[in-house]
């Protein structure tokens, strides 16, 4: 009877569906903006520790944009898949220091402004612009 026992459990663990990524308490530093533009292509982060993102388990994120920092609020909402979803950002209250040039705060400001996904892939965090607008990656900060 044990036996049985033990190959039902060992059975519906195997059933177990993956562990879910969660945004809620995770930060992140940017390290390339990817572009649908062949022309532009992929421009790396030359310091992904000056553009971080935190978000919060309450629905706040808070930002560093180069020599700015800001804070808005965000909404998640996961796909079935367990690693993908919406993602919308709302305003983002920032500081608006002019950072020595040249640098990618207004890049990054504006296409933050632009985010609606999100997909969790080999450890970095990427987050997808309406429109085909571009890709920001991000790595575990």
């Amino acid at each position: 009877m044990s036996a049985a026992i033990f190959l039902a459990a060992t059975a519906l663990a195997g059933c177990a569906s993956p562990e879910r990524f969660t945004l809620a308490g995770t930060s992140w530093r940017l390290v390339s903006i990817q572009s649908m533009d062949d022309a532009q292509g992929t421009t790396p982060v030359p310091d992904p520790a000056k553009f971080t993102v935190a978000f919060g388990k309450d629905g706040q994120a808070s930002f560093q944009l180069d020599c700015n920092r800001g804070s808005g609020t965000y909404q998640a909402s996961p796909s079935s898949d367990g690693v993908s979803g919406s993602l919308t950002f709302g305003p983002i209250a920032a500081t608006l220091m002019m950072c020595p040039q040249p640098s990618l705060d207004q890049t990054v400001s504006l296409a933050l402004s632009h985010v609606r996904g999100y997909l969790y892939k080999d450890g970095h965090l990427h987050l997808s612009q309406e429109a085909d607008g571009g890709i920001l990656s991000w790595e575990r900060g």
